[in-house]
């Protein structure tokens, strides 16, 4: 009985030690996955990143884009007013009422251009701005009526 005995001591000692290793290779099994999943978010939040970047400097270049051309055809107005306050001192009488009224007018034209050549957008924003803080009343009495006008071409 004593071999019996043994041969359940031996066995219950080697199943002990198959669940001992089984156990260990589970454990390396889960810490190698564990590893790997890792690796693989901080890949994946790496790439959303570097994705992120990419999209926001190609925003920032069509930004960029953009206002150029705005500022190129804000320049093109400019000289495109000039050329019609020319051509209104070249067809307009040279006097009378009518002569002194195309002048001014041709004036304002030439006056407006040049500032639109010469400042752009971003001196008509800094200038807006300026009225606005100066003069809030008339400037929301402006903004009001400028609404109600696009409101009624915008219904029609």
């Amino acid at each position: 009985m004593a071999t019996g005995s043994q041969g359940a001591k031996d066995t219950r000692e080697a199943v002990s030690g198959a669940a001992h290793r089984a156990g260990e290779a589970a454990s390396h099994a889960a810490s190698t996955v564990q590893n790997t999943a890792s690796h693989l978010a901080d890949q994946a939040r790496d790439a959303a990143s570097s994705a992120a970047s990419t999209v926001a400097d190609r925003a920032r270049q069509m930004g960029s884009a953009a206002s150029q051309t705005a500022e190129n055809l804000t320049g093109r107005v400019g000289s495109g007013m000039e050329s019609a306050a020319d051509s209104l001192r070249e067809h307009a009488p040279n006097s009378g009422m009518l002569g002194s009224a195309a002048s001014r007018v041709a004036d304002t034209l030439e006056s407006g251009g040049r500032y639109l050549q010469e400042e752009g957008l971003a001196g008509l924003g800094n200038d807006m701005t300026n009225f606005v803080k100066k003069n809030p009343i008339p400037a929301l009495l402006l903004a009001f009526a400028f609404g109600v006008l696009i409101a009624r071409v915008t219904r029609s």
